[in-house]
Formats: C-alpha cells, sequence, structure tokens
C-alpha cells in the first residue's frame, strides 16, 4: 500500500442531510452540512472516509452523542453498527460533504438509509481517515475497482493536474451505471460492463491485458478482496511493481457484510502483504 501509515482523525462528528442526488440507477449521492460539520476537515487524500454510525433501533443512548463512553459502558451488541464510506467531496467553504452509496434494495444498512433519508435528518459519523493521494512524480497513474471504489477513483481523477497521465479501469454492472468525471488530466477512462459476470471478472482481465506505457506507475487498486487479491499478486509477481508504487487493498468481500468482513480485513492484509514478490 503506497503512503503505507493510514490517518485516522477519530473525531466524531454530526451531519445533517442537505439533499440526496441519484447518480445512476444504483448510486446515490448524500450531502450532508449543518454546524456539526464545523470543526470536520479533508483534502489531503483522495481516499478519505468516514465511518457512518447508525445507531441500533430499541436502545437508548445517552446525549450528548458519545460513541467513546458507548463503547466502554454498553455491552457490544448494542453498539451502533458502522459502515465506512469514501469522501467524494469536501466542500469547506459551503461546509458540504458528499458520500455516494451503492444502492441494491433492502440488503444491507448504509444503501437503504441513503435511499430512503430525508433532508434535515441527521447522522454521527467518525473522521476522516485516509491514505493516498495520486503522487506527482509518478509518469502515469493506474485506477482500478469497481463500484465500491468509484467514488475515491472519481476523487483522483479529479484532483490529477494538468499533463498528468492517467489509465482508469471502473467496473460497473452496465453502461447505465457509468458516471460523468471531470479532470483536467490526459485520462483514459474504461468502463467495464460486468453483465451476468462474476464481479471482478471484467476487472481482472482488463488490467491483467493493458499494455503498461513506459515510466513509473503509481497505482489504487480497491474492490471486491477476492479481486484485489488476484490484482495484487499479478501487479506485483508479473508486473514488478514494488509495494510503495501501490494502494491496494479490499473494501468489501463477496458474502461478508461490512461487520463480518472486518474482523478478518487486518489479517487478510497481512496475507496480502506477506505474500512472495518478485
Amino acid at each position: 500500500m503506497s503512503d503505507n501509515t493510514k490517518s485516522d482523525r477519530p473525531g466524531l462528528h454530526r451531519g445533517r442531510v442537505l439533499r440526496v442526488e441519484w447518480l445512476s440507477p444504483h448510486m446515490a449521492r448524500v450531502v450532508l452540512g449543518g454546524e456539526g460539520l464545523k470543526e470536520f476537515s479533508a483534502g489531503r487524500y483522495t481516499d478519505h472516509y468516514v465511518k457512518l454510525v447508525f445507531p441500533l433501533e430499541g436502545v437508548r443512548y445517552p446525549e450528548p452523542f458519545d460513541i467513546a463512553a458507548i463503547r466502554r459502558d454498553f455491552p457490544r451488541d448494542q453498539w451502533p453498527r458502522t459502515r465506512t464510506y469514501t469522501v467524494r467531496r469536501w466542500d469547506p467553504d459551503a461546509g458540504e460533504l458528499s458520500v455516494d452509496f451503492v444502492h441494491h434494495g433492502d440488503r444491507g444498512l448504509a444503501g437503504p438509509w441513503a435511499a430512503t433519508v430525508k433532508p434535515g435528518e441527521e447522522i454521527h459519523l467518525i473522521g476522516p481517515g485516509g491514505g493516498y493521494a495520486p503522487r506527482a512524480e509518478a509518469d502515469w497513474h493506474l485506477l482500478a475497482g469497481d463500484e465500491s471504489a468509484l467514488p475515491a477513483i472519481g476523487a483522483a481523477l479529479e484532483a490529477l493536474p494538468t499533463g498528468a497521465v492517467a489509465k482508469a479501469f471502473i467496473e460497473v454492472s452496465g453502461p447505465e451505471e457509468e458516471q460523468e468525471i471531470q479532470t483536467r488530466a490526459d485520462a483514459e477512462i474504461t468502463w467495464l460492463h460486468r453483465g451476468e459476470r462474476q464481479i471482478g471478472d471484467a476487472l481482472r482481465e482488463a488490467v491483467s491485458g493493458f499494455d503498461f506505457p513506459a515510466g513509473t506507475v503509481h497505482g489504487f487498486v480497491h474492490g471486491e478482496a477476492h479481486t484485489v487479491k488476484g490484482l495484487r499478486h499479478h501487479l506485483r509477481l508479473e508486473r514488478g511493481l514494488t509495494r510503495d508504487q501501490l494502494s491496494i487493498s479490499g473494501y468489501w468481500r463477496r458474502g461478508a457484510d461490512e461487520d463480518g468482513w472486518q474482523s478478518t480485513k487486518s489479517e487478510w492484509n497481512r496475507d496480502v502483504e506477506d505474500a512472495p514478490a518478485a
């Protein structure tokens, strides 16, 4: 993982929903604002993330809301659930925080919330953390991921300056899920339509078959864990990229919700990082 040290800001913030924008049939953008974000700050990294806090129904929490006190005084099965999401955009002048959510019906926790939340409702969030931004000294940038990585890839492309060279591979379910991404860079964006195929197959094939340009690459490869593990093997062993050239991690894993994935992610990361490389 490039820029290996992940920076975590443990502050608890409260966002008020200002509006919800549907970017595609299965991706909603929730824009948060309000006085509860006055201490929020982001912008150093393009993969900044926050942990959204979802209280459990039927559990009364102390006011003012204090996540540290809850984790100290309440049994674990009464702790609020948290879900990790990329900061798609932070506008400090307007005090607006944009977070994009993949929505697939009633499945999950955060997606259904984003699809039904109304302006004026509030949510607590922890963060931001982060650890990746495109390096100015790289000759070109490789960005690859599925829908879960699309917000971070979009933020990276928007952050690249004029003259930067980038190749982005983004796997989505179909053409209706493509988004317009503005960038000043010399960027080629390839949208990969999954259709009925297993998630990640099209992404692995595209990256593996890509003829890399000359020069030093800085890569960002995130998404489903099994896919990312295979791409890590390809990029490190077959392409000869060093650990320092890559920000690579699983955002989620097939067959597991975030609670299950997070409970095993540190072990998965160790396995990935400890795997032999060229």
